[in-house]
């Protein structure tokens, strides 16, 4: 009788290949894609295809842009892919194929997604669509709904930039896949304002870091005075406060004798 592997299984294995601390911004991103991923593949009626692995892949780099130091982000996916058994490797492969396609026939590949309808080699889109579209047990998943996304955004990337358009466009993916439209809108609207939050975290804690190092800055070296900058500058010694104080004194001296 075969086990089906936890959530704690997956987070096992991930931190055996990963073992180093993960920074706190990307920290939740990690968990949610490991856990993700995890839930989705113990599933019986997942089935690997190469539109999730490009939602994936996407997710992955978009909501780990800026990961420092950047051999470890490099590092971190093939754990979480690991973690789940899968192969990052041929997901790269797979997802930078659908990408190339898109960019190579944007016309056809956008037309093909709303209405299942081509005649031109789309492969290997055209035949996982269609088997999808057929499919009444299809397990739906985010990062499929990303990855249909990052297709038709890079088919076309005006459609998908103005609101009332992207919607009307991915209403009639979701209904040609029988997907469900209203949860494919719903998801990927989600995708995109936790794009936005993540972006947010990144640029506050760019701006903290840069506060810190001009601190930093300051305290090693800190502003001259006006006297110092000046003697500084005329290539003498600032006067010390017990010069000042002295020529004060012999100034009021002066004064003095000269009233009497």
């Amino acid at each position: 009788m075969n086990t089906v592997r936890t959530v704690s299984d997956a987070k096992r294995d991930f931190f055996q290949a990963f073992p180093r601390p993960i920074n706190s911004v990307y920290r939740r991103v990690v968990d949610e894609l490991l856990v993700e991923m995890h839930l989705l593949t113990v599933n019986q009626t997942f089935a690997y295809d190469p539109v999730f692995a490009l939602g994936a892949i996407t997710a992955y780099d978009r909501f780990m842009l800026g990961y420092e130091p950047e051999s470890e982000r490099d590092r971190i996916l093939p754990a979480i892919c690991g973690a789940v058994h899968l192969n990052a490797e041929q997901m790269r492969h797979d997802a930078s194929s659908l990408a190339e396609l898109a960019m190579r026939s944007p016309i056809d590949v956008k037309q093909f997604l709303t209405s299942l309808e081509t005649t031109e080699n789309l492969e290997p889109l055209t035949g996982t669509i269609r088997a999808i579209a057929a499919n009444q047990k299809f397990k739906y998943s985010r990062l499929f709904a990303i990855g249909l996304f990052t297709l038709l955004e890079t088919a076309d990337p005006n459609t998908m930039s103005d609101n009332d358009k992207r919607q009307e466009l991915i209403k009639q993916v979701g209904d040609a896949l029988n997907l469900g439209s209203e949860k494919l809108i719903k998801d990927l609207d989600l995708y995109r304002s936790n794009l936005e939050k993540v972006e947010q975290a990144r640029q506050m804690m760019k701006d903290l870091v840069e506060a810190e190092r001009k601190k930093k800055e300051q305290r090693e070296n800190p502003p001259k005075s006006d006297a110092a900058a000046y003697a500084a500058e005329d290539g003498q010694d600032a006067p010390k406060p017990e010069d000042e104080a002295n020529d004060s004194s012999n100034s009021s001296t002066e004064a003095n004798s000269e009233a009497n």
